[in-house]
């Protein structure tokens, strides 16, 4: 594990259209990191992508967001990281995770993408599953037939909510995260809805 993280990537899809749908969680993680801070994301052409620069926890981090729609995330963060030499260690991906309600979530280290297929990009465009996750919890629709259209619908008011509770808790631990305590922030967290 790294001693800390220099890049925070949110996933999502670009466009209105997709704007408030329950897959652009990690979009929205990035947008309350920047809501206070007179920062906003803006267009790197040659990354097709989102970044803002942040000061957090005495730290200076970068924060992108792939502007390549989310199955294909990874190409963005790979070249990010690669022009930045930013180790694969010290990023932080944030995402919608389906099999977490919303209200929870949960921060982890490496594994395998459970079926998201923006993670899946990432994990192979960077050619390694040794980074950070966080995981907005969105809930699940019941069945797998019905996933897709699912994270890319609007939630209920009152889910959304859930959502962004989740995502200001996780917020709240951001300068913790960035100094690498991470066993701290996931005991943490935890403790936020099941």
């Amino acid at each position: 594990m790294s001693s800390g993280i220099s890049l925070i990537v949110g996933l999502g899809n670009p466009g209105p259209e997709y704007a408030e749908t329950r897959h652009n969680a990690g979009f929205r993680f990035l947008d309350a990191l920047l809501a206070d801070s007179g920062e906003r994301r803006r267009p790197e052409s040659r990354f097709t992508a989102e970044a803002a620069r942040l000061r957090i926890g005495g730290s200076e981090v970068w924060l992108l967001a792939p502007m390549t729609f989310m199955n294909h995330s990874g190409e963005a963060v790979s070249r990010f990281a690669r022009y930045y030499k930013i180790p694969v260690g010290q990023i932080l991906v944030a995402y919608d995770e389906i099999d977490l309600p919303p209200g929870a979530v949960r921060l982890k280290w490496g594994g395998g993408a459970a079926g998201h297929n923006g993670l899946t990009d990432v994990i192979e465009q960077l050619g390694s599953p040794e980074f950070l996750r966080l995981r907005i919890g969105v809930g699940h629709p019941g069945s797998a037939a019905q996933v897709v259209s699912y994270v890319l619908r609007r939630p209920p008011v009152a889910e959304q909510s859930l959502i962004d509770e989740a995502i200001a808790a996780a917020k709240d631990h951001i300068g913790d995260i960035v100094q690498g305590q991470y066993q701290k922030v996931m005991n943490s967290l935890h403790r936020l809805g099941k």
